[in-house]
């Protein structure tokens, strides 16, 4: 007589071993493998912040000195892999860290005219101690708490359109023309001409359809598939500059030359003490609710977020994020936060720190094979993140638009971040509006206090111009 096979065991979501235990793993959905891939794909998405950070930082301050790109390429990477490691084993969520792309671009092009590139980061440092302080004291946690949950989603599908942006620009998909109107244009005079452009098409394609076939690893498997064909592309045309930098040689060693140098001697004879504080202010602002908003945007996307928009241990991932900027002002390679590429990984389902413990270290690992991390082409990697920003924007079917006291501010914190470039420009715009709206149709006594002062905050933020000339005057 034939005996029946034994049933499959049930699938179940009990830890398997220690490591799945302590990353709640099962727990969550997910598995090891998926982690592995999520985190690496995070990174691919990443890496271009080692190339890009030294290229940002490389303006000469006000004494004429510029920063070494070797070195800032380094101190990024190290930064990058210690802060992601920290973050992924202090919360275990799946959020990457790396060198602030507004903030960096705010010191390179706005505090460095003024102050030098140690002093800059001495700044840096000093903002970090005041968020980990308002992390610390619970305060950061209370001022998330009264920001409305249809905000909150509205920063999900902002961040969403605002990667998407990212994604479009590096790719040259989208351009300024110079011009007052139209100022932004397709590829270049309205048709996508270029062999880089083409290879962001082409790889967008093959994620959205492998995405659409619900493919496991679609945006790893587009990620690959269109370097090689960059690659290819690139034997067959060498001079179309498809973004390939690699010179021969694979392995490096780091220059750590710039950790340590910062300096907080700052000469108040030529920088008055009211410059200094809207430095830090702006440094502030941009930091917190940057972080803020990709957060909860990166934590919704992940299904871990609740109705409020909380996720696990937010109060030790506010804590982390501010000892990020201690750490990137330490090392010269600007304040570290959670990058919004995170979400790539998220995409391929990573759920846990697991993840983002293996993008820490293939960071770290990048820091002694540079070369490597520019091997795949921007517009490559530009795909990923138009892919993810896609997927993002899914959240906006959550939020009531019935309402304009809520229309208005969920579509200007929309439209706001990627016609800026800044999270925080959206969230303020999105705060702002809903207080003011709010407040002169009746419904006033809805608004958080805490609401209120980030509101006042924000309007000081966006008048920082002025307010900087009229103090110093």
């Amino acid at each position: 007589m034939t005996t029946a096979p034994s049933p499959a065991p049930a699938p179940t979501d009990e830890p398997v071993n220690a490591l799945d235990r302590f990353f709640e793993i099962s727990r969550r959905g997910s598995t090891i493998g998926t982690e592995i891939r999520g985190g690496l794909v995070t990174f691919v998405t990443m890496a271009y912040i080692v190339i890009l950070n030294p290229i940002i930082l490389a303006t000469p301050d006000v004494a004429g000195n510029t920063l070494p790109g070797g070195a800032v390429a380094a101190a990024t990477a190290l930064t990058a892999g210690v802060m992601t490691i920290l973050f992924g084993l202090t919360t275990r969520l799946p959020f990457a860290f790396a060198a602030g792309l507004g903030i960096n671009a705010f010191l390179a092009f706005t505090v460095v005219g003024t102050v030098t590139w140690p002093e800059a980061m001495a700044l840096v440092m000093i903002n970090g101690v005041i968020i980990v302080l308002l992390a610390a004291t619970g305060l950061r946690k209370l001022i998330f708490d009264a920001v409305p949950v249809q905000l909150k989603l509205a920063i999900t599908v902002g961040i969403g359109l605002f990667i998407a942006f990212i994604g479009f620009v590096n790719a040259g998909f989208v351009t300024s023309t110079k011009n007052a109107s139209p100022p932004v244009d397709l590829g270049i005079g309205g048709s996508v001409a270029s062999l880089t452009t083409l290879m962001f098409v082409v790889t967008l394609m093959i994620g959205g359809v492998l995405i659409a076939l619900r493919v496991k690893g679609a945006i790893l498997i587009a990620l690959v598939g269109g370097t090689v064909l960059a690659a290819i592309a690139n034997l067959i045309w060498p001079t179309e500059g498809l973004g390939f930098a690699f010179s021969g040689s694979i392995v490096s060693v780091p220059d750590l030359s710039l950790i340590g140098q910062v300096d907080f001697g700052f000469d108040f004879a030529k920088v008055g003490g009211v410059t200094l504080v809207m430095f830090v202010f702006t440094l502030l602002f941009s930091n917190f609710f940057d972080a803020m908003g990709t957060m909860t945007g990166l934590a919704k996307e992940a299904d871990l977020a609740d109705e409020k928009g909380d996720f696990p241990r937010i109060k030790s991932a506010l804590v982390v994020e501010g000892v990020g900027a201690i750490v990137g002002g330490g090392t010269s390679s600007s304040s570290a936060t959670v990058f919004v590429e995170s979400g790539s990984g998220i995409g391929e389902g990573a759920r846990t720190g697991f993840a983002t413990t293996i993008t820490g270290v293939l960071f770290l690992l990048a820091m002694f094979f540079t070369p490597l991390t520019s091997l795949v082409p921007s517009a490559v990697a530009a795909a990923a993140l138009v892919l993810v920003g896609a997927m993002m924007l899914s959240q906006i079917k959550n939020i009531d638009l019935s309402d304009f006291r809520v229309l208005l501010p969920v579509f200007l914190t929309v439209t706001v971040m990627p016609m800026t470039y800044s999270i925080a420009n959206g969230i303020g715009a999105g705060f702002v509006s809903w207080i003011v709206v709010n407040a002169f149709s009746g419904r006033a006594k809805t608004i958080h206090p805490l609401l209120w002062v980030v509101g006042v905050g924000f309007v000081l933020f966006f008048a920082r111009g002025p307010i900087e000339a009229l103090l110093g005057a």
